[in-house]
């Protein structure tokens, strides 16, 4: 409390609309969502007042917003406040056939003036570069009536209002908000203290426990680079001072939150856009993400294993670790609102009310312990509304100038342009199709966040998939994930730029170790696009034999790339494994007897000379994150 009462008048101001923001996201959750124009306006209302209040254009951040910033906030309301104090004259008249006022195409190139500008302070040049392209492309390419594209973009709900900032007014700020009350209740240290008592102890256990904990807070966090930023700052020293390298351990933790986006039960911002493009409910959504995912975080468990068993690496000494009794009697409670998601999400109940109830939850529950009933407090929660609305900031401006985007693509036809040039480069070939897919998909992500690449994808390059036969939500995945996997690829991998610099490793030599660790998020993609049982899509029978070989595929890659299995590979070795991991990730009865015959192979050949785990009594006196009392 004391904190708030020291805070500057422009610091008041932030944590106002900041509160406010996330107070109105939930008022519309109880009360019933407003008309679309209103809704998605307020939302994007807050985002750009609070950009322009906290990414300010000086320097000196503790100079607090210049008044150019405040110009910035001032002019960039003005546009969204004209729409609602002439709603009536929005909603009556008939698009593409009245004629725009002078006053109305002023507001619209303003706010499209002002959103790049917030979205470049945010988010960087990247995406607003695309959205100006784009822009170009409709006015001098494809010839466009200025009037006709300045109404699509800010007098329609196909444009800057449209699908993609709907989703983030609807989902993801109810999300985040959840995120940042899980955060302020002490969940974090849960799930370290949750993931050392499972795998601290075995060898390279310090690996997994990034992975495992990675997992659980970036199913709830979304974003990659806030997921190294939290777990990583305990995980990559452990695993560094445990004999890991240091560009390794980078590489683990920037895998393992990178896959958070992917993980179910709560999936990143670009799931809900997915789940609304598709027009199916966010559940359904969970469910085909599962056994990808669980193949992504196989492999990825795989590759600390094995690699440290290449190493002869310890895990950490059992009595320093915490144990599991103790870590759940203590903090298990903090679970809880997790599980009241879940519960109501598959009782049928939507998304939002499903995270609203979970955020409402989380004070209540940690006040059930002693052991966190000190994180309930006043400040705490106001600070958490904050966080949230924070948050949110960059998927709420991402998704309006990806709308800019979306608006010029269905105006001018050119998603429909792509689509055949996609067709006609890939000679009616599926696979090359594909390739080219994953190349413009790791492309747009490498300078934007998942979300708007994602979304371009959708208009772009799903249809071309789409047309040469793929079921669409195999098609839609695919997209979805080589958006995500831009995180881990260099040369531009956030996600490794994060866990670089905690590693105090080389960039390159994360960056490709990120790349071997994730291989698996490289390979599935593509194998469920040729087998839609590995998203559950067809009979059990199918399902299940396919998500069997498929993990059995999955531990023989990071074997076969990580050079060790029961005992250190030799080249032919080496080659079997990865033989045996395409051929039984491949769908099909040849290809999996193929597989497992090379596997049989592999093990009979190392078998005589397997190597025994070390103790972890041999690291003993390596720094422990404190355990949970009890």
């Amino acid at each position: 409390m004391q904190r708030l009462k020291t805070l500057s008048p422009s610091a008041w101001l932030i944590a106002v609309l900041a509160s406010a923001m996330s107070l109105y996201h939930i008022w519309v959750i109880l009360t019933g969502t407003p008309e679309a124009v209103i809704f998605r306006g307020m939302h994007l209302l807050f985002a750009l007042a609070l950009t322009f209040l906290i990414f300010r254009r000086s320097v000196d951040d503790s100079s607090g917003p210049s008044w150019s910033d405040y110009v910035w906030m001032i002019v960039a309301s003005a546009p969204i406040l004209y729409l609602f104090f002439n709603y009536d004259y929005l909603v009556n008249r008939i698009y593409y056939v009245d004629d725009l006022s002078t006053l109305d195409m002023v507001f619209a190139v303003v706010l499209i003036v002002t959103l790049i500008e917030a979205t470049r302070r945010v988010i960087g040049w990247a995406l607003p570069i695309t959205a100006m392209v784009f822009l170009v492309y409709a006015l001098f390419v494809s010839r466009v009536e200025p009037m006709r594209l300045l109404d699509q973009l800010f007098m329609t709900t196909e444009g800057i209002f449209g699908i993609p900032l709907s989703v983030s007014a609807s989902y993801v700020m109810i999300f985040v908000l959840f995120g940042a009350f899980v955060e302020r209740t002490g969940t974090g240290r849960l799930f370290m203290d949750f993931a050392m008592s499972i795998a601290g102890g075995s060898s390279g256990g310090p690996g997994k426990v990034a992975v495992i904990s990675s997992s659980l807070f970036g199913t709830i966090s979304g974003s990659a680079v806030a997921n190294v930023m939290v777990t990583g700052t305990m995980t990559i020293p452990l695993m560094k001072r445990t004999g890991f390298r240091p560009a390794f351990a980078g590489g683990v933790e920037a895998v393992a939150s990178t896959g958070g986006q992917i993980m179910p039960p709560i999936m990143g911002a670009a799931a809900f856009v997915l789940a609304e493009f598709l027009g199916v409910s966010y559940a359904q959504v969970t469910i085909w993400a599962l056994i990808p995912a669980i193949l992504f975080y196989v492999a990825c468990f795989g590759a600390v294993h094995f690699e440290a068993r290449r190493l002869g690496l310890a895990g950490l000494p059992r009595a320093d670790l915490p144990r599991m009794r103790n870590v759940l009697s203590e903090h298990g409670h903090l679970f809880l609102p997790v599980a009241v998601i879940l519960a109501i999400i598959y009782a049928g109940y939507s998304a939002p009310l499903a995270a609203l109830a979970g955020t409402v939850a989380c004070f209540p529950v940690a006040a059930l312990r002693k052991s966190s009933r000190g994180t309930v407090t006043f400040a705490n929660l106001i600070g958490a509304l904050i966080d949230g609305a924070r948050g949110t900031l960059a998927v709420a401006l991402a998704c309006a100038c990806a709308g800019i985007v979306i608006g010029a693509i269905s105006l001018t036809g050119v998603g429909i342009v792509f689509t055949q040039l996609v067709i006609s480069a890939a000679d009616q070939t599926l696979l090359l199709a594909l390739i080219l897919t994953m190349f413009a998909g790791i492309l747009l992500g490498m300078g934007m966040p998942t979300t708007p690449a994602y979304i371009i994808m959708t208009a772009l390059l799903v249809p071309a998939l789409v047309k040469l036969g793929v079921v669409a939500p195999a098609a839609h995945m695919f997209a979805f994930y080589f958006a995500i996997m831009s995180a881990i690829t260099p040369p531009v991998a956030l996600a490794v730029y994060a866990a670089a610099g905690l590693a105090k490793s080389d960039l390159w030599e994360t960056g490709w170790a990120s790349v071997k660790i994730g291989a698996a998020g490289f390979i599935v993609p593509f194998m469920f696009v040729y087998e839609p049982a590995l998203l559950m899509i067809g009979d059990w029978p199918t399902i299940i034999t396919s998500a069997v070989s498929a993990t059995c595929g999955a531990l023989f890659l990071a074997a076969g790339l990580h050079g060790f299995f029961l005992a250190r590979a030799t080249h032919i070795e080496r080659a079997m494994m990865l033989a045996a991991a395409f051929t039984l990730i491949k769908p099909g009865l040849i290809t999996d007897l193929i597989g497992f015959g090379l596997a049989l192979g592999v093990i009979a050949l190392q078998w005589p000379r397997r190597e025994r785990a070390p103790k972890a009594a041999s690291i003993a006196g390596v720094e422990v994150p404190q355990k949970t009392p009890g």
